[in-house]
């Protein structure tokens, strides 16, 4: 059978990862994105396949610096198949996955961020309710980012008093005192005071994330 570029296919049952013979990828069905000469193709999963993919495949995938949303494959190990998404719909839900996974195979400080994350849709959402069960108020903090309007500037100590909400551009907002004045503030751009308060580590992932998302 010939192939050609943006066709929709599906692994032959029974044929295993070419980098992990332990995986079966029998049944993943993706789009044709390149044919090389030598009858090997790279296949962009369908939004299906990447949503069933398992979590141990993309870990050891994103610890050896391989990308999971794709895979180079023998032409003689494929069959055509009825599309099940759009490209732009698998594109956007790779994109997606991609935000969240590249937190599975780093350090300890990449791992807590996952764990945060891991298996929600709304990933600020999940910080939102995390801070808000592990932070203990009230904290003194220190603007930590070049603050081109407000009030605050760099360097201000200030002391945070509770969570506001969570804004899709400003991440979560908090209640902070300076001096006699009450404002909002994103959290982003605040560092905890104390190294040693239990409420150092959540914060300063939370900045990490919301910086790289």
């Amino acid at each position: 059978m010939s192939f050609k570029i943006g066709d929709s296919v599906k692994v032959k049952k029974g044929v295993m990862c070419p980098n992990d013979d332990s995986v079966c990828i029998g049944g993943w069905q993706g789009r044709i994105s390149e044919i090389e000469d030598d009858g090997i193709v790279k296949i962009c999963w369908d939004s299906i396949t990447l949503m069933q993919l398992p979590p141990k495949y993309i870990k050891i995938s994103e610890e050896e610096g391989l990308d999971w949303a794709k895979m180079y494959i023998s032409l003689d190990e494929i069959e055509q198949t009825s599309p099940r998404d759009s490209k732009a719909q698998a594109e956007e839900i790779a994109e997606k996955m991609e935000g969240k996974f590249q937190w599975i195979g780093g350090d300890e400080e990449d791992k807590r961020i996952f764990n945060v994350i891991a298996d929600v849709d709304d990933e600020l959402e999940a910080w939102d309710d995390y801070l808000r069960r592990v932070l203990k108020f009230p904290f003194e903090a220190k603007v930590s980012e070049y603050q081109e309007r407000g009030l605050l500037k760099s360097s201000d100590i200030v002391q945070v008093q509770g969570i506001n909400e969570a804004d899709d551009l400003h991440g979560i907002l908090v209640d902070v005192q300076y001096g006699r004045k009450r404002l909002v503030f994103p959290l982003c751009d605040l560092n905890v005071r104390d190294k040693k308060s239990a409420n150092y580590t959540p914060v300063q992932d939370y900045c990490v994330w919301f910086a790289n998302r």
